[in-house]
């Protein structure tokens, strides 16, 4: 019994449609999703790798039965037969595209507001003091200190705990965190599960990407402009933080740690902080009368932030070359 085209068709759809959901959902192309915002990115990748998948399979699988089926046999030395076209398929094959497209870009744009969106008030001008116009490397102290709340895209929500605000630097080549209610600054960045964490970022010389592949987020660190991005983590965990602008000779090793912890490890960590910031003034009063080089004094105290010596000697030199072509003229 010869089965109707139109079942072949029908049991083809099916085919193809639960094929589609099957890979979408099960592809494996992305790393453990760490923040909430991460589910709504993945909620978006999945679909359109359904919807890819399922173009993918049925424009293939047509080539290949039409290559197979109409293949020029054996003897057969006569042209093709001449058409001239079909105007309700043409119809069909530009209608769904664009539907497609249409709805990808609407469910897209809904995400985007979801995990924060634009809002022209959260990128605009960063504190320039009379040190950063003065010494390029001096900038840093200024940025870290100084730099204020963005004003937060999404509105603050009741039924969440006050968020955690955290001021990022970035410079060549690492990463500066500043938590501005307790004045600590680190090398790593600690954030506590559960709780929604606001970035305000800047970069101190040269353009930066702050990106963490678990979480989802990129956004760029931009010299003179201050940025704000929000997440909130929900896996403990540590994430590595890469720089995803090309930012040098040695961007390759501009990497540092996201440790997501629970809110009693994260505020043992930052008590631990407060009393290493402790000791650490104070021995610095105490050999305040030695005579060191910038670079010999600050070499102990960056090395717990991770930043490495050829930093500081970089940003030393800056400052050096500076003062003395200042001094010339």
């Amino acid at each position: 019994m010869k089965i109707p085209s139109s079942i072949w068709t029908l049991i083809i759809g099916v085919v193809l449609t639960l094929v589609s959901l099957w890979y979408g959902q099960n592809h494996g192309l992305l790393p453990t999703a760490a923040t909430d915002e991460a589910l709504l990115v993945d909620g978006l990748f999945n679909t359109m790798m359904i919807v890819s998948t399922g173009i993918f399979l049925l424009v293939e699988g047509i080539l290949i039965y039409s290559a197979i089926k109409y293949r020029r046999r054996a003897g057969d030395h006569e042209d093709g037969p001449a058409i001239e076209g079909n105007v309700p398929l043409e119809i069909l094959w530009t209608a769904i595209p664009a539907i497609i497209v249409l709805g990808i870009s609407v469910y897209s744009f809904e995400v985007y507001n979801d995990i924060g969106g634009f809002d022209p008030h959260s990128v605009h001008e960063a504190p320039i003091t009379q040190e950063a116009m003065t010494m390029p490397g001096s900038a840093i102290a200024a940025t870290l200190s100084d730099t204020p709340p963005g004003i937060g895209a999404t509105p603050e929500r009741e039924d969440l705990p006050p968020e955690l605000r955290v001021n990022i630097t970035g410079l060549q080549y690492a990463w500066i965190f500043t938590y501005p209610d307790t004045g600590i600054t680190t090398g790593e960045l600690h954030v506590p599960v559960g709780r929604e964490v606001q970035i305000n970022m800047t970069a101190n010389d040269v353009i930066h990407a702050f990106w963490v592949p678990e979480f989802r987020l990129k956004q760029d660190a931009i010299p003179g402009r201050q940025s704000e991005i929000r997440f909130t983590p929900r896996l403990i965990g540590s994430y590595d933080l890469i720089c995803a602008e090309l930012c040098g000779p040695y961007h390759g090793v501009m990497k540092s740690q996201v440790v997501v912890e629970s809110q009693e490890a994260y505020d043992a960590w930052m008590q631990e902080q407060l009393v290493a910031s402790n000791d650490t003034l104070n021995q610095a009063v105490a050999v305040n009368s030695r005579d060191l080089s910038p670079d010999e004094f600050l070499t102990p105290y960056t090395k717990d932030m991770g930043i490495h010596t050829e930093i500081i000697n970089q940003v030393h030199q800056v400052h050096t070359g500076h003062h003395q072509l200042i001094t010339v003229n």
